[in-house]
């Protein structure tokens, strides 16, 4: 009877194990299916959300989006996460240091893969009149808008904050979300384009927080109270 009820334990235990490890299969496959639903329907909702936003953007609103969008760029989020580390270490905070780290990486990340894709697509941007809006390889800005810089290194950035911190970084993700809405109402960024450099930017944000968790110390542990 004894062994009889190892034997049932061991099952039990080796079950467990088995749905714990399927479940962040499941997540990883719905999120993915829903990135790649969200893609397709914004694709879909290119040309008529460009042109709701030209029919009722106005140039107050526009003024104000071009100073988001000045203030949202890479340079911005370099120079807050640079002194996050150096108040972090003024203050001796490992864990925040780490913090800081993975969000600047994430950041790069973001940076130099929406660099590439921009490059090898080619996609001409809604304010550029022409008629091919793929022209592939381009090195000009005009043909750099799929996908967004702006909006997948603000994603990445405040997503790895997120993920550390959920309840300090959850308000600052309208800060991407912000910047991706100003990319569209100055004509520089089609609904797909922000779309995909969100999900980019998450992807990279998740990246960067992972390689920072198989690194960590046992002291300074980059996950964050929820």
């Amino acid at each position: 009877m004894a062994r009889l009820n190892r034997k049932v334990a061991a099952v039990r235990v080796k079950t467990e194990a088995e749905i714990m490890q399927a479940q962040p299969r499941r997540i990883w496959i719905a999120l993915v299916v829903g990135a790649v639903i969200a893609l397709i329907a914004a694709f879909l909702l290119d040309q008529s959300t460009a042109h709701w936003i030209s029919t009722y953007s106005s140039s107050e609103l526009k003024r104000v989006m071009r100073i988001v969008s000045r203030v949202g760029d890479w340079p911005a989020h370099m120079i807050a996460g640079t002194i996050g580390i150096a108040i972090a270490l003024a203050a001796g905070s490992r864990t925040w240091m780490r913090i800081f780290l993975a969000m600047l990486v994430a950041l790069a990340l973001a940076g130099v893969t929406t660099r590439a894709i921009k490059i090898a697509t080619g996609r001409a941007r809604p304010s550029v009149k022409t008629e091919a809006r793929w022209n592939g390889p381009q090195l000009s800005s005009k043909y750099h808008a799929f996908p967004s810089g702006h909006t997948a290194s603000s994603t990445a950035f405040f997503v790895a904050l997120f993920l550390a911190r959920k309840k300090l970084g959850a308000p600052l993700l309208l800060i991407p979300i912000l910047i991706a809405l100003s990319r569209m109402i100055l004509g520089a960024h089609y609904l797909s384009d922000v779309t995909l450099a969100g999900i980019i930017g998450v992807i990279c944000a998740l990246l960067a927080v992972h390689w920072l968790r198989q690194i960590r110390t046992p002291h300074a542990a980059i996950e964050g109270r929820s």
